[in-house]
């Protein structure tokens, strides 16, 4: 079958829509009885906040190319109208759906364990004094509303902020009866009180949400006037931002300006209290130009990833995941020599499962090593207060060499990298911000070594980010080696981001934008070849998204060539696998369990001679053309047997396993009769408890 047959639509599934049903896959977990029930409400959280950079980021791109672009297609076929009309359905039922857990579902069984959220028409006298009390000291002094006439025009609504518009009567000291008022409410304010026992004779566990508080007492802020109706909104703005490569002269300047427009991007959703009169709504809809469609009228707060506040309020362990200790390898132990472990053997450390703690102990060593001339680094998630942080600091200023390449267009870490930049700065670190037009998210640590006569180069390469919080979460491969050919390449990458100069040609990494695809395309191809030549030939990734065409149609050509190809995919899958003459050897599933799988493996059979990759890219456009990525070989084979061995729970896993169904949608797999339950999550952690 010529290429060509593999660019129908039918063969394709909408990234968008994709990425709603991995978000249907997290919040079937908050309705999963066999998860740890406050564990269940962290899922409807992360359901809710994923959700809110759905539309700040792919529904506003959407948007933006339907102005640009109306008949414009996806890979699908769709135009970003059609697919702002699905998006619109399938966004509304995952809503209702939030809400329904929310209500029907976890706060009852929150309260049969005495966490408690009081509505305000059961509070009792106690607790309305108390609360009485608190918004009088705690609220009224700095709430300001903003009554709405000729001379109070509308106010900004800072994006996802929460507001309430209030219907009132009667006249002002000034004389003046607007009708309406907008409260918007600081972002300082907790979102949940918790009521002291004590004083209310309350609960342990009784709360009372910040908007109930707000709407119980909203007569003080009206002082002589009626308030007929007072209802909770919050609207979600574009949150991606342009910064034009070819005609800034200082990144850190225009990511800096930018940074002040997020909070004020075009309106692309609102949400607002179900309660609310329509003629409110229209007059709101018509405020934040909004169609029926990014309306959503909901029955609760209106955003619910502050619920997950209460997590560390609530001391019941019961509740709560089993707390576990990650294993620390003993030849990276803290009193050993870092340098002397990696020379004698490639050392590889798998994320929770493994302590971060060596990674850091890693870079700390090399600081204070008077051997040690330079480091060289890539941040691009890992906060200012990071124990990497510190030693990179420590480095400098004991004369080391340091470099420190941060990628300031982290989204959401930009403010978090640009203060990051200044700290490392101010310890004389030389820091860049990696090349312009491409962002830097090779996960890579450098450390040069004087040995004698010999300067030795000691790598770190990973899959995640060097954040030690994000470590206790995420799963992640991290690769330490010190072989000539791999450190030489690394070094060369850093001159590429440091300085000036022609792509060298690379002796063992794969590397974007360069030759990464090109890579993966070779690869597959070569599998091809072996089977058609009655070869062992079968391709295992395990990714976060599968989006690139031209990747998804050489797997295609694999399946047609009868190749076995096994996918592991977290998030967004675009291929269509069960398709027949097309798909029919492909399997894609995907895992959501107590650990955000984040690791990215790329897997040949190739004749019997398995090679194994871990890789900072996922099968992306922007990974694999517009950002710098890193793909390393495990050529040591105990580790890649691991590697291999821990890819096989993935795919025997039966309770955490989700199939990808050729119509798009996902079915879970669950133990057949007499069928041993196997969680790779789980098998992984037990065989780390050493």
């Amino acid at each position: 079958m010529e290429i060509n047959e593999l660019e129908k639509p039918e063969y394709y599934i909408n990234r968008e829509l994709s990425l709603l049903e991995f978000n249907v896959r997290v919040l079937a977990q908050a309705k999963n009885e066999y998860v740890p029930l406050l564990e269940r409400l962290n899922y409807l959280c992360i359901s809710s906040s994923n959700l809110d950079e759905f539309f700040e980021v792919r529904v506003a791109s959407v948007l933006q190319m339907a102005n640009i672009d109306p008949i414009a297609c996806s890979s699908d076929g769709l135009t970003p109208n059609e697919q702002l009309e699905h998006i619109g359905i399938k966004a509304h039922e995952l809503v209702d759906e939030q809400y329904h857990v929310l209500n029907e579902i976890l706060i009852p069984k929150l309260k049969e364990q005495g966490i408690r959220f009081i509505r305000r028409d059961k509070w009792s006298d106690v607790q309305r004094k108390w609360l009485s009390k608190f918004f009088n000291e705690e609220l009224l002094p700095i709430l300001t509303p903003v009554g709405l006439d000729s001379a109070h025009p509308f106010p900004r609504i800072l994006n996802k902020s929460l507001n309430f518009i209030i219907s009132l009567t009667g006249k002002d000291a000034f004389g003046r009866n607007s009708g309406r008022a907008i409260l918007q409410v600081p972002r300082a304010l907790p979102r949940i009180i918790q009521l002291p026992a004590d004083e209310t004779n309350s609960g342990t566990y009784d709360f009372v949400f910040l908007s109930s508080v707000i709407h119980a007492f909203v007569n003080e802020l009206f002082n002589g006037m009626t308030v007929k109706g007072c209802h909770q909104f919050r609207v979600t703005r574009n949150s991606d931002f342009f910064v034009d490569d070819d005609a800034i002269d200082d990144l850190l300047h225009a990511v800096e300006g930018e940074l002040v427009m997020r909070n004020y991007g075009d309106e692309v959703r609102m949400e607002i209290d179900e309660g609310c009169p329509e003629q409110t709504i229209e007059f709101l809809k018509e405020r934040f130009r909004l169609n029926p469609a990014r309306i959503f009228k909901v029955k609760g707060p209106v955003n619910l990833s502050r619920l997950q506040a209460i997590y560390s309020l609530i001391e019941r362990p019961d509740l709560k995941f089993s707390p576990f200790k990650p294993y620390s390898p003993i030849q990276l132990g803290r009193k050993k020599n870092v340098f002397d472990a990696i020379k004698k053997q490639d050392i590889l450390l798998h994320h929770p499962y493994e302590s971060f703690l060596p990674v850091v102990e890693f870079i700390r060593q090399a600081a204070v090593d008077p051997n040690v001339l330079a480091i060289k680094q890539t941040l691009y998630r890992t906060g200012v207060d990071s124990p990497v942080v510190n030693a990179l600091v420590k480095a400098a200023r004991a004369g080391k060499e340091v470099t420190v390449v941060i990628e300031l267009r982290a989204r959401f870490d930009e403010k978090e990298n640009i203060n990051l930049a200044a700290k490392l700065q101010e310890a004389a670190v030389h820091v860049v911000y990696g090349v312009v037009g491409y962002k830097t998210h090779a996960k890579m640590c450098l450390v040069l070594r004087k040995e004698g006569k010999i300067l030795r180069n000691y790598v770190h390469l990973g899959t995640g980010n060097y954040h030690p919080k994000t470590a206790r979460v995420y799963t992640d491969y991290g690769l330490f080696s010190c072989q000539k050919e791999l450190g030489e390449d690394v070094r060369r990458i850093f001159v590429q981001l440091t300085s000036l100069g022609k792509v060298t040609k690379l002796n063992k990494l794969l590397q974007s934008p360069f030759t990464l695809h090109d890579g993966l395309l070779s690869k597959i191809e070569r599998e091809i070849s072996n089977k058609e030549a009655g070869k062992p030939a079968k391709i295992i990734f395990k990714v976060n998204a599968v989006v690139e065409e031209q990747l998804i149609q050489a797997l295609y050509r694999a399946s047609q060539a009868g190749v076995e190809v096994q996918l592991i995919v977290r998030g967004v899958c675009c291929l269509r696998p069960g398709i027949k003459g097309i798909s029919e050897n492909i399997q894609v599933r995907s895992i959501i369990g107590r650990f955000l799988e984040h690791t990215r493996v790329y897997a040949f059979e190739n004749a019997g001679n398995w090679e194994v990759y871990g890789a900072s890219a996922d099968l992306m456009n922007r990974n694999m053309f517009s950002r710098v990525e890193t793909c390393f070989p495990i050529e040591n084979k105990k580790l890649h047997d691991r590697i291999l061995a821990d890819i096989d729970c993935y795919l025997k896993d039966n309770t955490q396993s989700w199939l990808l169904q050729s119509d798009g949608s996902y079915l879970q797999l669950q133990p057949k009769e007499g069928e041993e339950a196997i969680t790779a999550q789980t098998l992984l952690l037990k065989g780390m408890q050493k």
